[in-house]
């Protein structure tokens, strides 16, 4: 079986000696044996048993917690829901990062091709990437929301030419009507438009935004600022309040 010193223990396990020897005089990493010299040497169990104090460390339990968990009969049961628990929270922490990465990465790619630009259009960028996620899960909820008007509209057509019977078309004009007055108002509650003169995000008239000419993310509005009247970059607008 392998023995180690205390600096090649320490060394295995990322930690100083100094380190190792305050856990020895703490009583929770005593060594194995002693040389003939009086040199302290570890075992391979004791090595493990580093590498859990180290982990028991960086999950910020004090010296004396982990001496009490490493004195229960089942250290190990405990040990385990640590470990689930930091494996919980680090999963966290990599889905914010790469979170953060997609942004960056977002923002690069948006700031590619033009020759000049601004902080304000940089500020532009970072407020159609913070509510790119937000627009898209309102869009399928919308979608989500007209599939049953859809399917009611091709089961009233085809009742109406199969049986000659009209007013399941008339439920369904009705229903889309007031479908389609929910869905619009409830969609320009929250969103917003960016102009692009003077930067500034505003939100538009219901009126003035359900009669505007419109690509999927832009919308030929009067900007309420400076009053510039043209394409403006639609962004996600909160709460609707």
């Amino acid at each position: 079986m392998s023995k180690y010193t205390t600096g090649e223990i320490a060394r295995l396990c990322g930690v100083t000696v100094r380190t190792v020897q305050y856990y020895d005089s703490r009583g929770i990493l005593v060594p194995s044996e002693l040389s003939e010299g009086g040199r302290r040497l570890y075992s391979e169990d004791d090595l493990k048993r580093l590498k859990v104090i180290c982990f028991l460390r960086e999950a910020d339990l004090p010296i004396d917690a982990i001496s009490r968990i490493l004195k229960e009969d089942h250290p190990e049961k405990v040990i385990a829901l640590l470990i689930d628990q930091q494996e919980g929270i680090l999963t966290e922490e990599i889905g914010e990062k790469q979170e953060k990465l997609g942004r960056l990465r977002e923002l690069r790619n948006g700031l590619k091709g033009r020759e000049t630009f601004s902080l304000e259009s940089i500020g532009d960028i970072a407020i159609i990437m913070e509510g790119k996620k937000q627009l898209k899960k309102m869009r399928l909820m919308m979608l989500l929301t007209g599939l049953p008007v859809t399917a009611l509209q091709w089961f009233s057509i085809i009742f109406w030419i199969a049986k000659g019977i009209w007013w399941p078309f008339l439920l369904w004009v009705l229903v889309a009507a007031v479908w389609g007055t929910w869905v619009s108002r409830y969609y320009f509650r929250h969103t917003k438009y960016i102009c692009p003169e003077c930067h500034e995000v505003f939100r538009p008239s219901f009126r003035e935004a359900f009669w505007a000419n419109h690509t999927p993310t832009a919308r030929k509005l009067t900007c309420t600022s400076c009053g510039h009247k043209g394409f403006c970059v639609e962004v996600w607008g909160g709460d609707g309040q």
